[in-house]
């Protein structure tokens, strides 16, 4: 009874307890309204730059091939792999010996060839005077000089001895022409890009003993979709070499802990697609890419344009009178950018996609300047759906 009497006064007691408490005040929940992050619309000015990357090749490379065979007697010191050469050098030289016995013995017999044909002149001369005093002493007048037999007359012995001595001519220009190209020379300015000849080796002709390429420009094969080629202005009436025309365009490219630029331009584009990556390759070419500016004190400048250097490259694309770049994140599926207006109100606008960039997005659509658009937060909308954005939560 007692254990009885002390539970029945511990509830009586709990539940006056109870009693006596406040009750809970009650409000409204706060409306469900999905926060949003944002960026800015900003009206666009100027060309829409074109984006891409490509590797550096020359924009000339051949192979120094001799066309005479024999020893080599000299080498140019700058003729090895990283030289410099210029256009009309002598990079290497072969004997010159057998060559110069061949030009003499071909003037010499051009000699001998000449005589004959003062000979065979000479007795073409006598042949005619004599078939014309022969044909005067005839009384009837029936033979004359231009019905003489050709034979009579020693013309085609005159003509065998002009044919042999314009051979002769022939083979005294040919043993010249050899002898020349004992010097082999560089046929424009560049750099080595490697060489397997030395001296004392025999080459012979039609071998190739090393390969140069030119150093007035170099050549960047940037791949880009239709849609990206389709914003290059004139892209299809560019050609190669045409100086009137030209895109601007910049090639960066990193060298230690700096980036480097380069001015160029866009020179052609190829007109049929990869067949791997289905792209267009346009052409960028840089003019003097080797130059050095070094600053005063001997410590800047901007390095040379490395072949085979991976690079960069923006070209100025076309300029629309009205466009927009929004931030990449704005862009939806579909082609559509969220905008929040004054009442924080969602509105779903269409655009066309011209360039996508690094961080950014240009498009033309009916978007004002300033404009907010979403940008992360939420993953769908409807129009007018209600959102907080940064400035509420500021607020």
């Amino acid at each position: 009874m007692v254990a009885a009497v002390i539970v029945a006064v511990s509830v009586g007691l709990a539940v006056f307890l109870v009693s006596l408490a406040p009750a809970p005040e009650r409000r409204e929940p706060p409306p469900q309204i999905p926060f949003a992050q944002t960026g800015g619309v900003v009206a666009g000015a100027g060309a829409i730059p074109v984006y891409g990357a490509g590797t550096v090749r020359p924009s000339a490379e051949i192979d120094m091939i001799p066309q005479v065979s024999g020893k080599i007697a000299w080498v140019d010191p700058g003729f090895q792999s990283g030289g410099q050469v210029e256009a009309g050098q002598t990079v290497f030289r072969i004997e010159e010996e057998d060559y110069l016995y061949r030009v003499r013995e071909a003037e010499a017999d051009l000699e001998a060839k000449r005589v004959e044909l003062l000979e065979a002149r000479e007795k073409a001369d006598i042949a005619r005077t004599e078939y014309e005093q022969f044909s005067d002493r005839l009384s009837n007048g029936e033979v004359s000089a231009h019905q003489a037999n050709p034979l009579t007359l020693r013309e085609p012995q005159l003509k065998a001895a002009k044919a042999a001595l314009d051979r002769e001519e022939a083979r005294v220009g040919e043993a010249k022409l050899a002898l020349s190209r004992t010097r082999l020379r560089a046929p424009f300015s560049g750099y080595v890009r490697d060489e397997s000849v030395d001296l004392g080796q025999f080459v012979t002709a039609g071998q190739a003993v090393g390969r140069i390429f030119a150093a007035d420009a170099v050549e960047v094969v940037v791949p880009l979709s239709d849609a990206n080629a389709a914003l290059i202005p004139g892209l299809w009436e560019l050609q190669a070499g045409d100086a009137e025309r030209q895109v601007p365009a910049r090639v960066t490219a990193r060298y230690g802990d700096d980036n480097h630029s380069w001015e160029g331009y866009v020179d052609r584009a190829e007109t049929s697609l990869d067949k791997q990556t289905r792209t267009i390759d346009v052409i960028v070419r840089v003019p003097n890419p080797f130059s050095r500016d070094v600053s005063a004190d001997g410590t800047g400048g901007t390095p040379p344009l490395l072949i085979g250097k991976f690079v960069e490259v923006v070209i100025e694309g076309l300029a629309p009178e009205a466009y927009y770049h929004v931030p990449r994140a704005a862009l939806q599926p579909g082609n559509e950018v969220w905008v929040v207006r004054g009442s924080n109100s969602v509105h779903i606008v269409p655009v066309r996609v011209l360039q996508r960039a690094h961080d950014k997005v240009y498009v033309v659509g009916s978007l004002e300047n300033g404009q907010r658009v979403v940008t992360g937060g939420i993953q769908f909308a409807t129009e007018d759906m209600r959102v907080q954005t940064e400035t509420d939560a500021a607020q």
